[in-house]
């Protein structure tokens, strides 16, 4: 399987008016900020999405979207699988921030949300304080948890994927709402 191809955010910015763009990062980091006219379809929800994705990408270019280009990756090799030609965006939402573009917020949408990176670190650093405070004040052999952890931030640098992102996505925060879902579908769909 080949490496998708990629949109700098210059050129995405200005082929935008041009583009159907699905965001596959979480709720909450998608209402954190997204590109302008962004739709938000989770990666784990892609499969089921499969059908409207390839309508939009008979009647525009379809460019996938999330905070640094890995997921948006995953999605589009999952499009490629089942017929669907995309482009993901080279750096993600964090490249098109830092080059000035601006995220939009849906209305309504004051809460304060934490993009996955954060998450994982904050899951991780905890997860290795807890086995490093439980291994000297209860037994040793809970230093095997911070053990654990530091291997599976070692492979997931490796590998480029996070097995601790991939549980995190399953918090309800970190999920769409079903009827949010569909009417991301619907509006895809009218398009």
């Amino acid at each position: 399987m080949t490496t998708p191809t990629a949109l700098g955010t210059g050129e995405a910015r200005t082929r935008l008016h041009e583009l159907t763009v699905i965001d596959v990062r979480t709720p909450g980091e998608y209402a954190a900020g997204h590109l302008p006219g962004a739709l938000n379809i989770p990666l784990g929800h892609i499969q089921r999405a499969l059908p409207d994705i390839r309508d939009a990408a008979h009647r525009k270019d379809v460019l996938v979207v999330c905070a640094s280009g890995a997921r948006s990756e995953n999605a589009c090799k999952i499009l490629a699988e089942n017929g669907i030609a995309t482009t993901t965006l080279s750096g993600g939402t964090g490249a098109w921030a830092a080059d000035g573009h601006e995220l939009h917020r849906p209305q309504g949408s004051a809460r304060t949300v934490w993009g996955m990176e954060r998450q994982v670190r904050l899951t991780a650093g905890a997860l290795v304080l807890l086995g490093l405070l439980l291994g000297v004040l209860i037994h040793p052999a809970f230093q095997i948890l911070s053990a654990g952890i530091a291997g599976g931030l070692v492979f997931s640098a490796l590998t480029n994927t996070c097995g601790m992102a991939t549980i995190l996505t399953k918090l309800p925060h970190n999920r769409p709402r079903a009827h949010d879902l569909d009417r991301t579908l619907a509006e895809l769909r009218s398009r």
